[in-house]
């Protein structure tokens, strides 16, 4: 579903002292192209009308607000919705969410360390609400306020953001842009001064342009943990959770003990598989193509990594018995089970997202064929085999000597 078919729509906004910004957000989502004279020469989108707006400022900029697009005669936020015959958007004094410091008073500016901090819960708690209702889509929007501000209520929806989510900042052309007379272009003539002109020229509204800038982000919400998203979450805890979930790309492997560690996980897998992995991890890190079970030397290989194995019992009970199924065959119905639980345990183990880069995969044809090898997509820098383990090319002295 794209954002305009959800029946809750919300802009999320933050101001300081321009509560322009509300109007002008508000313009370009649900007037912008629909107006005659307004020429985009990008596709326009669909029309995205609100249902509710939010607004995170500071105590002053809460005043402001209420005055500037609240006013039941003067107010702009009503004047727009009347000069558009907009539907009814919930928008009043009680969707004004005031940014408050640790002692719970009103913030008049973000100051200190500690006011930013507080800032920066207030705000991300407000994203976690609002994207816990999977009937909504969110159109974030950070032009205002302080920079800060705008800072950790993007991140917070690159936290918590969904699919449906879109975040934005709004364009105004020269010279209505921070004109503080300049609310939206509106649809007959309205002449406003240029403040900042020596010679008093004035400027008509209604040829002002107003556009979205669209800013695309990282979704890292599928990553965290859903307990941190159901709870009281504060920004700092949602980042370490984000970082926590998405670790460096990094796969170790341990001949010795069979075991793999990957993001930050380690496990352990049967010996014949982790010959099978420890076969393709080592063609990747040598930038080696995959491999494919029709090809001639391929059970020979799998034999070989098997047999260097540490868990091998000594008296080579178990080799024989692998090499023995592995010989009759088909191999492709002991390989493809192999793939198949390997992979299994990498996404039970780290989840979907943080196991795609570790997961065997389907890899390049094979000349001629319409078979495809299979392998790892790692960079042969994010794999590591520990030092002590034998060379690739040698067998191990136990399975040589049998």
């Amino acid at each position: 579903m794209m954002p305009h078919d959800f029946p809750s729509r919300v802009l999320v906004a933050v101001t300081g002292l321009s509560p322009q910004i509300v109007t002008e957000t508000l313009f370009a989502l649900a007037v912008g192209h629909r107006r005659d004279q307004y020429v985009d020469p990008d596709p326009p989108q669909p029309l995205l009308v609100p249902t509710k707006i939010q607004l995170i400022t500071t105590e002053e900029g809460a005043r402001r607000a209420r005055c500037a697009l609240l006013h039941p005669e003067r107010g702009w936020f009503h004047r727009l919705c009347s000069d558009y015959d907009l539907p009814a958007i919930e928008f009043g004094p009680e969707h004004i969410i005031v940014l408050r410091d640790e002692a719970g008073q009103p913030l008049d500016d973000i100051r200190s360390g500690k006011d930013n901090t507080s800032a920066a819960d207030a705000i991300t708690k407000v994203v976690r609400d609002l994207t816990s209702d999977p009937h909504s889509a969110l159109h974030v929007s950070i032009a205002g306020g302080r920079k800060t501000m705008g800072f950790h209520l993007g991140y917070a929806l690159s936290l918590l953001g969904r699919d449906q989510d879109r975040l934005s900042h709004v364009l105004v052309s020269p010279p209505y842009e921070s004109n503080p007379e300049f609310y939206y272009p509106p649809p007959k003539s309205r002449l406003i001064q240029d403040r900042e002109g020596q010679d008093g020229q004035s400027y008509d509204a209604r040829d002002a342009r107003v556009t979205l800038a669209d800013i695309p982000f990282v979704r890292l919400r599928d990553g965290l943990d859903p307990d941190l998203l159901a709870g009281t979450v504060s920004f700092s805890a949602a980042v370490k959770e984000a970082q926590r979930a998405v670790p460096p790309v990094k796969l170790i492997l341990d001949p010795d003990t069979c075991t793999v560690t990957a993001g930050g996980e380690r496990f352990e897998l049967k010996p014949s598989r982790f010959a099978l992995y420890w076969l393709l991890a080592e063609r990747a890190c040598g930038g080696r193509p995959g491999v494919h079970w029709s090809e001639d030397d391929f059970v020979e290989t799998l034999l070989r990594y098997y047999g260097r194995t540490g868990r091998v019992d000594s008296d080579f009970g178990d080799y024989k018995r692998v090499e023995t199924a592995y010989r009759r065959g088909p191999i492709e119905k002991i390989v493809k089970p192999a793939k198949t639980r390997i992979n299994s345990g990498l996404r039970q183990r780290l989840g979907e997202r943080r196991a795609t880069p570790y997961l065997i995969d389907s890899l390049e044809l094979i000349p001629g064929t319409r078979r495809r090898r299979f392998g790892l997509s790692l960079p042969p820098i994010a794999i590591r085999v520990r030092p002590d383990s034998p060379p690739a090319s040698v067998m191990h002295r136990r399975v040589s000597n049998r």
